[in-house]
């Protein structure tokens, strides 16, 4: 008991989900789109390749973040745009080199995110990232995130290119969802957890969707931007939101 009330009382490492959150996120998850591609396409090292890059780079931030005793603003954002950027380049395998399609790669990944909660509820008994203190529950808590990531750039290319809502038309849908999710929250008793969740997932396809409007060729429906650049400057961006925007730890819905 007096272990559990010291866990409970030591500070989150995580962020509190306030707007600046929520607004870095999804530039996290942008930069992630345009960064990937920038790998594995513009500088042509291909999706295996690129995917093997990016999670070793995952692994050694996820290592540093699970380490660390209290909340870091600059770990924990750095931590999450490497998830980013391996989820971009892994989904881009699955739909593309393994032949599977933007649907057949969505339902993969979507199982693969599945898996992920059952295996979290199954080893600690429930799925919470309000108290993260032990190294385990870290570990779950990233692997979601990795898992989720990975599914939403590929929901994100099954809406844009699959379902030919092109990409503005699909970043316009993710908005509306999250929009959506944003008065569920304001207005309904619906589980936090879930709406958190929810919206959590929900910004990467959003990112992914917004970074091919940004990249992809005029003829397909994009702005045709150099990823680089683009890269270039959403990362300054996300500096000078961390730099600006108060950045605290808090608590997460269960």
């Amino acid at each position: 008991m007096v272990t559990e009330n010291v866990a409970r009382a030591a500070p989150s490492k995580l962020p509190a989900a306030v707007l600046s959150f929520w607004l870095i996120k999804i530039a996290a998850t942008t930069l992630g789109e345009t960064g990937g591609d920038t790998l594995s396409m513009t500088f042509g090292l291909g999706y295996a390749a690129a995917s093997g890059m990016f999670f070793v780079l995952f692994v050694v931030f996820i290592a540093l973040q699970i380490r660390a005793a209290r909340f870091h603003p600059w770990l924990y954002w750095a931590a999450i745009v490497a998830t980013t950027l391996v989820g971009t380049t892994m989904a881009d395998f699955a739909d593309r080199s393994m032949g599977i399609g933007y649907a057949g790669g969505t339902a993969l990944l979507a199982a693969a995110a599945a898996a992920v909660l059952a295996a979290w509820r199954a080893v600690t008994g429930k799925i919470a990232v309000d108290d993260l203190h032990d190294a385990r529950g870290e570990a779950f808590y990233w692997a979601a995130i990795l898992a989720s990531s990975t599914l939403g750039t590929a929901l994100g290319d099954l809406v844009s290119d699959g379902l030919g809502a092109g990409f503005a038309g699909g970043a316009l849908i993710f908005c509306a969802i999250l929009a959506g999710l944003g008065l569920a929250y304001r207005f309904t008793t619906l589980s936090r957890a879930v709406l958190f969740w929810a919206a959590f997932v929900m910004t990467r396809p959003l990112g992914a969707t917004f970074g091919d409007l940004l990249t992809k060729p005029l003829a397909h429906g994009g702005f045709d931007l150099s990823r680089p650049a683009s890269s270039g400057l959403i990362a300054v961006f996300i500096v000078l939101c961390l730099l600006a925007l108060p950045q605290r730890a808090g608590r997460h819905a269960a």
